[in-house]
């Protein structure tokens, strides 16, 4: 693709979901922050594996190389992907949690009594629960404010950090109301008293191109499944630091980064799926190598998605009874996921009026339980939640629009 803008038509013809139709409407898929759709190409990576190379790992066959093919490519692909400095910083897992987890069990290994942990209220549970854990060892966890304009609390955040803190963690943007972090600031923060960042991307990687040398974070962790493959985990470590970690390992696996912290056989089908992902993004951009491909790419999904949230946040609030959550879009760096409650009606009931339609919403907390609460909403049902993905148009967005308006006067 060589245009300066994201051709919607030529993109969703390679999306064999977005052809489906049910009682003759399409579907219209706003469900993206979710999980977004998967494109043909990603499918067929798959299903060419299981065709031609079903085997374990590490033999002396032809399938077994080219399974070790499958996850060294994956693992060059997503160190381009996020600017990493090598394949072996990439590690490979069931899900952000289950990685997320499996650091915490391995810092709590590490951390003595008295250290502190620092996470927010804005987070997804994923990157607390793990952290929460570590109270267990007399490990001090600190939680960051979140404000009630959907942006954290950096005061807070400068006065909770202090000499005792170990690792900060935290989102680079909210799936729940689509805020995008201060994660440069906060890695200044946390080179003041030397310590470790950790950052969850699921929600920010579909949207933005990322560069992890030059945010200078310690762990970043992602979904495939968020950016157009898989359901798949990714951790980004430093070099050198997570050979430093005690995992949960056994005698026979990998003692080394990246296989350390990977228990068990890895799900190389999907693994072949998420390459086949990266190379859909970087296909939708130009330049002279596949990084320069993909951070094109993301300039033109940016540009694409934010366009088509802003014009939905504009119909959204002209509808009586609408009440936005989170900041507006007079910035381009947020996320192009909108949440809003209705008046009258509960998140869960606007969810079933739109799907009447065929149109995928979201409605409740999103695992983002803590923000939603903080916010006083989840006595309320939490939110209706849209998102935009690089395949949805603005007569998609036009229709959604149409279909509230019809809910709020009902």
């Amino acid at each position: 693709m060589k245009s300066s803008a994201i051709d919607s038509s030529a993109i969703r013809n390679l999306f064999p979901s977005l052809q489906r139709t049910h009682n003759n409407l399409p579907l219209v898929f706003l469900d993206g922050p979710a999980g977004t759709q998967v494109p043909q190409s990603v499918i067929e990576s798959i299903s060419h594996y299981y065709k031609n190379s079903n085997a374990n790992s590490h033999g002396a066959f032809i399938t077994t190389q080219e399974t070790d093919h499958v996850i060294h490519h994956m693992r060059t692909c997503m160190a381009v992907l996020l600017g990493a400095e090598t394949e072996n910083s990439i590690s490979i897992g069931q899900t952000m949690t289950t990685l997320n987890f499996a650091l915490a069990r391995a810092l709590s290994r590490v951390f003595k009594p008295g250290d502190e942990v620092l996470i927010t209220q804005l987070d997804h549970e994923a990157n607390r629960g793990p952290w929460l854990t570590l109270r267990d060892f007399g490990i001090k966890v600190r939680e960051v404010k979140l404000l009630s304009s959907g942006i954290l609390d950096y005061e807070d955040f400068e006065s909770k950090i202090n000499e005792n803190t170990r690792l900060v963690c935290m989102g680079m943007s909210a799936n729940s109301i689509g805020t995008v972090n201060n994660f440069k600031l906060v890695r200044e923060l946390t080179y003041r008293y030397n310590a470790w960042l950790l950052l969850d991307a699921v929600h920010y990687a579909p949207h933005f191109s990322i560069d992890v040398q030059d945010i200078g974070c310690d762990f970043l962790l992602c979904s495939a499944y968020k950016f157009y493959g898989p359901h798949v985990g990714i951790l980004y470590s430093k070099p050198g630091l997570l050979d430093r970690l005690p995992t949960d390992r056994l005698r026979t696996a990998g003692q080394t980064a990246p296989d350390s912290i990977e228990t068990g056989t890895l799900n190389h089908a999907a693994i072949a799926g998420v390459s086949a992902a990266v190379e859909f993004i970087a296909n939708l951009g130009v330049g002279e190598s596949m990084r320069s491909k993909l951070i094109d790419a993301y300039k033109k999904i940016s540009t694409h998605e934010h366009t088509l949230a802003s014009h939905l946040y504009t119909g959204l609030k002209k509808i009586p009874g609408v009440t936005l959550i989170g900041q507006d879009f007079s910035k381009p760096n947020r996320t192009p996921t909108l949440s809003f409650t209705l008046e009258g009606k509960t998140p869960t009931q606007v969810c079933e009026k739109l799907a009447e339609k065929n149109i995928c919403g979201w409605d409740g907390h999103f695992y983002a339980i803590r923000a939603i609460e903080a916010l006083g909403l989840l006595e309320r049902g939490g939110v209706t939640r849209l998102g935009i993905s690089v395949y949805n148009t603005l007569e998609e967005v036009n229709l959604t629009l149409r279909e509230i308006e019809k809910v709020a006067k009902s």
